[in-house]
């Protein structure tokens, strides 16, 4: 029996729970539609029409907040290398860079479940762009270890509250076409982060080191606050408020009454979780150590290395384009297990190069692949999150925050013993466990459908 395909099931698990208790508080008409509308289909037998993604501005103001997170993720995660040789650091301590952006990650993780509801997600996204700004101000100041790790600590926690409002704004904007939408965002966010190791590698070659191409991430903080600030009230960002009379006798009261709380999520859920996992650790390790690891086996320079990351985030981004209108069509559990194994070929030629050309080439091949894992993921986490997006993108920040706190410095610290070569088998034992973990939410699926309907 085939997966549900990505159109059928939308309309049903990612509608905000609080959408369904009553009408929203929302004083002023919004220019843009809460839901789209979906045609109507007179004969119950006929295929349901493949979903379109239409982009307005309040789709424009979200994939800014993308664009904003991966210039700053592939501008500093080539520059650790960097950082370490300015502190005079080993790799593993280095590496603690990326513990300290996974501690801000699941940081935020426990702040989204109550911030995205209460606040609503477009204050949370300025209030996550000002701490953000406030990191990156720390960051680029430091000089010693001591300096740097808070900073990165206060950026994860900031970037992450961007992202865990950005999410799940676009699921409940876009129905039925999230999964489109979810993975042009991440593609967006990846061609704008392809400039920002060319940036890093320019700045470098010029004496200039590695600040100004991370700190450039606050000029794209402000354009998305001001994007964010300028759209009209629409249920995806504002909060919707649920009202009861605070006394019998009294007229309607605007208390705000938090919606009842649900069971635990599904199997398949964390499946899909433990796949989201496996792709943030593959994605930062790889990031994080790749120019290293080109510096140590192809003998180019510091600089060069640095830039030659943008190859793996090419590979991202066309990836991103890609997959977005296929997974409309196809179903999201065979394009992500589809994706592992691509990745794996990519690691496979890259491991084994000591020709640059080569090594680049690995790279493309395994950005391709890397491309698809985590917004296709996310995608499967909220689509099995049962109606609770922010309540799932709450859960997912702290499980990426974890991976991300594990991997690159697991991967820097083998690399201190046993070399970098040797470490970077590390990335296919977890796109193994990655596809493993797609396979059983698929059949987690499948099962809870044979229950339903038996």
């Amino acid at each position: 029996m085939p997966s549900p395909p990505a159109s059928t099931t939308w309309s049903t698990t990612l509608s905000d729970t609080s959408d369904r208790s009553g009408t929203p508080d929302l004083p002023d008409t919004p220019d843009v539609p809460d839901t789209p509308d979906l045609p109507e289909i007179s004969d119950p037998g006929a295929p349901v029409p493949a979903p379109r993604l239409q982009r307005d501005r309040v789709t424009v103001a979200l994939y800014s907040t993308f664009t904003t997170w991966g210039w700053f993720l592939y501008s500093f995660s080539p520059a650790i290398p960097l950082i370490a040789a300015e502190q005079g650091i080993s790799r593993a301590q280095a590496g603690l860079h990326g513990t300290a952006l996974a501690a801000g990650t699941a940081g935020s993780g426990f702040l989204t479940g109550y911030l995205n509801p209460r606040l609503g997600r477009r204050n949370v996204l300025r209030l996550g762009g000002g701490v953000l700004v406030a990191g990156l101000a720390l960051l680029v100041s430091g000089r010693t270890l001591a300096m740097t790790l808070p900073a990165t600590l206060v950026i994860g926690m900031g970037g992450s509250l961007m992202i865990s409002a950005a999410q799940p704004a676009l699921a409940v904007h876009h129905h039925e076409a999230s999964s489109a939408a979810l993975t042009e965002a991440n593609g967006v966010g990846a061609l704008v982060g392809l400039l920002a190791p060319l940036a890093l590698g320019f700045a470098v070659g010029l004496g200039l080191g590695w600040r100004p191409a991370v700190g450039a991430t606050a000029v794209l903080v402000l354009a998305m606050v001001v994007l964010v600030s300028r759209l009209p009230r629409v249920a995806a960002l504002d909060p919707r408020r649920l009202a009861r009379p605070a006394d019998p006798s009294a007229g309607p009261a605007t208390t705000p009454v938090t919606p009842p709380r649900r069971a635990g999520f599904s199997a398949a859920f964390w499946f899909f979780m433990a796949a989201v996992v496996m792709a943030v650790a593959i994605e930062n390790a790889t990031t994080y150590w790749a120019s290293d690891m080109l510096r140590t086996q192809t003998s180019i320079s510091a600089g060069l290395a640095s830039a030659a990351v943008t190859a793996l985030v090419a590979g991202m981004s066309v990836a991103r384009f890609t997959l977005g209108p296929l997974s409309l069509r196809v179903s999201p559990e065979s394009l992500l297990i589809g994706s592992f194994a691509l990745a794996g070929v990519g690691w496979l030629v890259f491991w084994l190069s000591s020709a640059p050309a080569l090594a680049l080439l690995g790279l493309v091949v395994a950005g391709l692949g890397y491309g698809a894992q985590y917004p296709i993921g996310v995608v499967l986490v909220l689509r099995a999150s049962a109606g609770r997006p922010d309540a799932a993108q709450a859960r997912s920040s702290f499980a990426s925050g974890g991976a991300l706190a594990v991997a690159p410095f697991l991967l820097g610290a083998t690399a201190d013993a046993l070399g970098t070569h040797t470490a970077f088998l590390l990335i296919p034992v977890l796109l193994l466990l990655g596809a493993l973990a797609v396979a059983a939410g698929r059949g987690a699926l499948l099962r809870a459908a044979t229950t339903v309907t038996a």
